[in-house]
């Protein structure tokens, strides 16, 4: 029999099968369909084709995630300005596409150990924040606006510093403007920590002593973090370390000593009855972080130890952002139970002053930020002559 009389004889059949079908009621129509062979054939037909794109699409999800470039290079074929200290391999090449740097997120290279360690630690600062937000009402609560703050003053620096860690080899610009991104991510920060010392955990004999400069001062030597990382980042290379980190640690170490005065006043007179307090030991717990995390982020061990043995895992700066993750994870517990215990003190210090911290930080934000701004205009300018 020919291919076209076969056709002729299905087709045939079905319309003889539909028009049979019609005659019954509906629910009848579907199980005798059910019941038909060519149902079983059609079903297992589309059932087939089913599974064969998804094996095709399984078998693309290599190539898809896999790096569309080579992954890594040596500093020798990248620009001086990527170069880090000890560090000679592991760099990523320059002007790929957005879609290469973002899919580095799951190569490695020398970089990847820093993007992840402040990615997660902000996805759990996300989830604790949502856990927190059940209990404490953020939106009603006046004396609330410190804690919401510090909490998303925490995620942004997190999310900046993975953003530019993950981003910034793509080119000499966006190297310098998405770490003037990160310097304003800390800028926030540190005034958002400053807030909530201030706030929560400070002691009344020393409110009394520093309540008339604190804040203003907080938000000053958060700004003058920003404008002094930016300038040493943008003015001083590898070669001018002591100048870049007079510009850059100078402003952040004086915005650090008064910061946390108002936890260390409390840790030091502390009475013996109170020093097991809970609060009192995450407090602690976060000032040893943090200083932990500064020798390493000032001092390049131990890959200066280890030449050649440190670039992709080791790194001082890594060593640096687990302990600063730490230490912002210990704050953040401080400041909970500070916020749920103490109330009866900072209601009474404080009184109805959180819209004024909020307008400062909000003074704080807009300054870093137009800050960060001019000087990358600056530095595209800067590139745009070299180029000429």
């Amino acid at each position: 029999m020919s291919a076209l009389a076969r056709r002729g004889g299905v087709n045939q059949h079905r319309s003889r099968m539909g028009a049979g079908l019609r005659s019954l009621p509906e629910q009848e129509q579907v199980a005798l369909c059910r019941r038909s062979p060519l149902f079983s054939c059609i079903m297992a037909t589309v059932v087939t084709e089913k599974l064969s794109r998804l094996f095709i699409n399984v078998r693309q999800l290599p190539q898809l995630l896999g790096p569309l470039s080579p992954s890594t290079v040596s500093s020798s074929e990248v620009p001086k300005v990527f170069w880090k200290p000890y560090i000679h391999t592991g760099y990523r090449p320059v002007q790929q596409t957005w879609r290469y740097y973002f899919s580095t997120l799951f190569q490695q290279h020398n970089e990847a150990i820093n993007v992840w360690t402040h990615l997660v630690a902000a996805l759990v600062l996300l989830l604790r924040f949502q856990q927190l937000s059940q209990r404490v009402d953020f939106g009603q609560d006046l004396h609330a606006q410190p804690l919401f703050i510090i909490i998303v003053a925490s995620i942004t620096y997190l999310m900046f510093s993975s953003l530019a860690h993950l981003l910034q080899a793509k080119s000499e610009f966006w190297h310098y403007s998405f770490f003037f991104m990160d310097y304003v991510g800390v800028a926030i920060y540190q005034y958002g920590s400053g807030l909530v010392h201030y706030y929560y955990a400070i002691e009344p004999s020393w409110h009394e002593k520093i309540k008339g400069f604190y804040m203003p001062a907080a938000a000053l030597l958060a700004w003058l973090s920003c404008a002094g990382s930016c300038y040493a980042k943008y003015r001083f290379h590898q070669s001018a370390r002591l100048l870049s980190r007079l510009c850059q640690e100078l402003p952040s170490g004086l915005a650090y000593m008064l910061d946390i005065s108002p936890v260390a006043h409390r840790i030091y007179t502390a009475p013996r009855s109170e020093r097991d307090d809970p609060a009192l030991l995450y407090h602690k717990c976060q000032v040893l972080f943090f200083l932990i995390g500064a020798f390493f982020f000032s001092h390049p061990y131990p890959e200066k130890w280890l030449p050649g043995k440190c670039h992709f895992f080791g790194q001082s700066h890594q060593i640096f952002h687990v302990f600063l993750v730490l230490c912002t994870l210990a704050q953040i517990e401080a400041v909970v139970l500070d916020y749920e215990s103490r109330r009866q003190i900072y209601s009474t210090l404080q009184g109805d002053l959180a819209h004024n911290f909020s307008a400062l930080c909000l003074f704080t934000v807009t300054c870093s930020v137009l800050t960060a701004a001019y000087m990358a205009r600056k530095v595209k300018n800067k590139l745009s002559f070299k180029e000429e």
